[in-house]
């Protein structure tokens, strides 16, 4: 079974950067309420699953007007990806060659171009996620997307009493994106 991975610093955009397709605005996170627009860019690499773009960008702007936290200013990168790829991000920055469910790499506070960052997540972990709790590929990978970005507003799962938070932290964020009726748009 796969664990989640602990965020880290941004390998400055080179996990995936042959992978990047800008697909849209999302607001500005530092206030909720803001209408300044930021660049989104969704890729899918995985080989057979596909995630509309606009039900992505659709759940980080729900994640975005949660209150308790704040994910960073700038271009927030996410990228769909499969065991063979995620396996080798998670060697190649993490020193950890095994398969997980999600990386998520935070940006830069660049004053001209800042980068909130980057989520990496796995279709495939996210399909046997499903399978074993009796939920749908929809809800997982939703609640992988959810967790990289709790990751990019500060929260941790390093130890058992962040890892406690960010369960809890899921939750409420998953009843956030329920009860705005927002989900991701995922075809197989």
């Amino acid at each position: 079974m796969a664990t989640r991975t602990s965020c880290r610093s941004s390998p400055k955009r080179t996990s995936c950067p042959r992978l990047w397709t800008t697909s849209g605005p999302a607001c500005n996170p530092s206030s909720p309420r803001s209408d300044m627009p930021r660049t989104v860019a969704i890729a899918n690499e995985h080989a057979k699953a596909k995630v509309a773009a606009a039900s992505a960008i659709a759940v980080l702007q729900a994640l975005d007007r949660l209150r308790a936290w704040h994910c960073p200013k700038g271009e927030l990168s996410v990228v769909f990806l499969g065991d063979k790829a995620i396996a080798k991000i998670h060697a190649d920055f993490l020193d950890d060659p095994t398969v997980t469910d999600v990386i998520t790499f935070i940006g830069e506070d660049h004053p001209v171009e800042p980068f909130a960052g980057e989520i990496c997540i796995n279709v495939d972990q996210a399909k046997r996620a499903a399978k074993e709790h009796g939920t749908s590929l929809e809800h997982e990978l939703r609640l992988y997307l959810a967790h990289g970005w709790l990751h990019l507003a500060g929260l941790l799962d390093g130890t058992k009493a962040q890892a406690a938070e960010m369960r809890a932290a899921e939750v409420v964020a998953l009843a956030h994106l329920d009860k705005g009726k927002v989900r991701l748009k995922v075809t197989v």
